[in-house]
């Protein structure tokens, strides 16, 4: 998480992706488990009655993750990707880069909340991230990674409208 104060930006599909996850917490999820937990209550002696002790926690860990959401919407930044300048990496720029092997690989600069590294979606907090922004294509960077030092060549930047 960030510094107490400090505003994070995140995309505006990121923060819906987020709100559909707290509506479906609290309008969906909550209710339904608070049901069942209602229901095995009823059936009698609780310390040994592993539904409602598991919805018990469950239904802890939905109330924790709903208040983390609620918090995180008070530093949450929505920043629409390329408004400040489209010919450099910037918030929520799509990269092409070229690694010193010759290999390509596209990262998506987003905010920490939205970062999978699977789909290519990287923090602009993170060490790629961070080198990466004010590059224009053709500029050259060098990656501190866990495997070594490493550079790559800035091949495109791209921005999604919308």
């Amino acid at each position: 998480m960030s510094a107490p104060g400090k505003k994070v930006h995140i995309t505006p599909e990121g923060a819906r992706r987020l709100q559909e996850e707290l509506d479906r917490l609290w309008r969906v999820e909550r209710p339904r488990v608070t049901r069942e937990v209602a229901a095995a209550a009823a059936l009698g002696d609780r310390s040994e009655n592993a539904e409602y002790i598991y919805g018990k926690k469950r239904l802890r860990e939905i109330d924790r993750r709903i208040e983390y959401l609620r918090k995180r919407f008070d530093v949450l930044v929505v920043v629409r990707p390329g408004e400040v300048a489209r010919d450099r990496v910037y918030f929520g720029a799509s990269v092409l880069l070229e690694a010193e092997d010759g290999s390509e690989v596209c990262y998506r600069l987003v905010g920490p909340d939205e970062s999978d590294v699977a789909t290519g979606a990287i923090s602009v907090e993170s060490p790629i991230g961070r080198v990466l922004v004010g590059k224009r294509a053709g500029d050259e960077v060098w990656v501190e990674r866990p495997a070594g030092r490493t550079w790559f060549t800035v091949l495109e930047i791209r921005y999604e409208d919308g």
